[in-house]
C-alpha cells in the first residue's frame, strides 16, 4: 500500500531523525540491506542540503509498489531562495557555503531517478530509489504524496493504481475526518479497488459505497486511463479534485456530492479524450484547489512526483489530511 512520512526540517537533529525514519519505511517496504543504505544516504543528502540552504523545509517519504518493483521516493522541498545556477550545484566541489558539495551529485548517482525544480518559492528536489522490475515499457508516470493531518500518525487519505495491458487505473480515497477511523475507511475503499480493479470506474465505485458501509464513510474517485485508445474514464463521489492539464487545454473532471458508504445518489461515469503529453492531477480537499501550473513555468514538463512535491509543499491547507497524485504520458 502507498504510504507517506512527512518529516519537518528545522535543524541538524531533524537530518539524523529524517535519516531513521527512511530506513525505518524501507526495511518495511522490504529493501535488501544495500537498497535500503542507499536510501538512507539520499535522505541525508537531501534533508541536509535543504536545512543548510534554506533553513527549514519538509521531507516527505513516500513507499509502494509499482509492477515488481519495490519504490521509495524522496521530497525535499523547502521555501529558500532556490538554486541560482542549477547546472554548477550538480558539480562535485561546487558549494556556495564552504561543504564538501558532494550532495546534489551523490543523489543523483545513487536514485534510480532525480529531478529538482527551483525558483522564487523555493527549491523541491525529488530522488526514487527502486529495487526490482519496473513498470513495463509505455506505462505511465505516477508519483505521489498521502501525509497526515499534522499531529496524526496515521493518514485518512489514500492511493493506489494497477497498471495492466495499456490500461492505468488510479484510485484516491478521503475517510471522513482524520485519524485512525478515517484511515480504516479509506484503506477499505482501496481494497475494494484492488478486488475489483478490472471494472470500469463507475462499478468500482459502486462497489466501494457497498464496502464503505461498516466504516464511518470516505470520498473516493477513479480515473480509468487508455494511453494507445486516448481516453480518460472517471467516476467519482465527494470532494476529490481533479484536472486533466495538457499542452492545447485544461480541464476540471466532475464528482457527484456524498459520501461512499452512507449517501451516494448518483454514481456517473465521465469520458473524454486523453492526448499525448497528458497529465491527470488529483487531490485531497487537504490541498486548496486554486493553483495554478502556469505560475511554475517547466513544471508540467518535470517528474510526476515532482509536481505532487510543489503542490503540496504551496497549497496543503495544514488543517487536514492531505494527498495528490500527478499521472503523466511517458511520450
Amino acid at each position: 500500500m502507498f504510504r507517506s512520512v512527512a518529516i519537518q526540517l528545522t535543524d541538524a537533529t531533524s537530518v539524523g531523525e529524517a535519516r531513521r525514519a527512511g530506513q525505518r519505511l524501507g526495511s518495511e517496504l522490504g529493501f535488501s540491506e544495500i537498497k535500503n543504505g542507499e536510501l538512507g544516504l539520499i535522505v541525508t543528502e537531501a534533508a541536509r542540503n535543504a536545512v543548510s540552504h534554506a533553513g527549514s523545509g519538509e521531507l516527505v517519504i513516500s513507499t509502494f509498489r509499482c509492477q515488481d518493483a519495490l519504490c521509495a521516493d524522496v521530497l525535499a522541498l523547502d521555501q529558500g531562495q532556490g538554486i541560482s545556477d542549477l547546472g554548477r550545484a550538480f558539480q562535485d566541489g561546487y558549494s556556495t557555503l564552504g561543504t564538501p558539495g558532494e550532495g546534489l551529485g551523490a543523489i543523483r548517482r545513487m536514485g534510480s531517478q532525480m529531478d529538482v525544480f527551483s525558483g522564487k518559492s523555493g527549491t523541491a528536489l525529488f530522488a526514487r530509489v527502486m529495487e526490482g522490475d519496473p513498470a513495463a515499457e509505455g506505462a505511465l508516470e505516477i508519483g505521489g504524496i498521502a501525509a497526515p493531518y499534522p499531529g496524526e500518525t496515521v493518514c485518512g487519505d489514500a492511493m493506489a493504481w494497477e497498471q495492466k495491458r495499456g490500461r492505468t487505473v488510479i484510485v484516491m480515497a478521503d475517510g471522513l475526518g482524520h485519524g485512525p477511523l478515517a484511515a480504516e475507511a479509506a484503506a477499505e475503499a482501496v481494497a475494494s479497488f484492488r478486488r475489483h480493479a478490472s471494472e470500469q470506474p463507475g462499478e468500482m465505485v459502486a462497489r466501494m459505497h457497498d464496502a464503505l458501509k461498516k466504516t464511518r464513510g470516505a470520498a473516493a474517485s477513479v480515473a480509468e486511463i487508455r494511453p494507445l485508445a486516448g481516453t480518460l474514464t472517471y467516476a467519482g463521489v465527494g470532494n476529490i479534485a481533479a484536472t486533466v492539464l495538457s499542452s492545447v487545454f485544461s480541464r476540471s473532471l466532475v464528482s457527484h456530492g456524498g459520501t461512499l458508504g452512507h449517501t451516494a445518489a448518483r454514481i456517473q461515469e465521465f469520458k473524454m479524450e486523453w492526448p499525448r503529453g497528458a497529465a491527470l492531477i488529483m487531490h485531497s480537499d487537504g490541498l486548496k484547489t486554486r493553483w495554478d501550473l502556469s505560475a511554475y513555468p517547466g513544471l508540467l514538463a518535470r517528474k510526476p512526483a515532482l509536481i505532487a512535491g510543489v503542490l503540496f509543499r504551496d497549497f496543503k491547507r495544514g488543517r487536514d489530511d492531505a494527498s495528490v497524485v500527478v499521472v503523466k504520458s511517458t511520450t
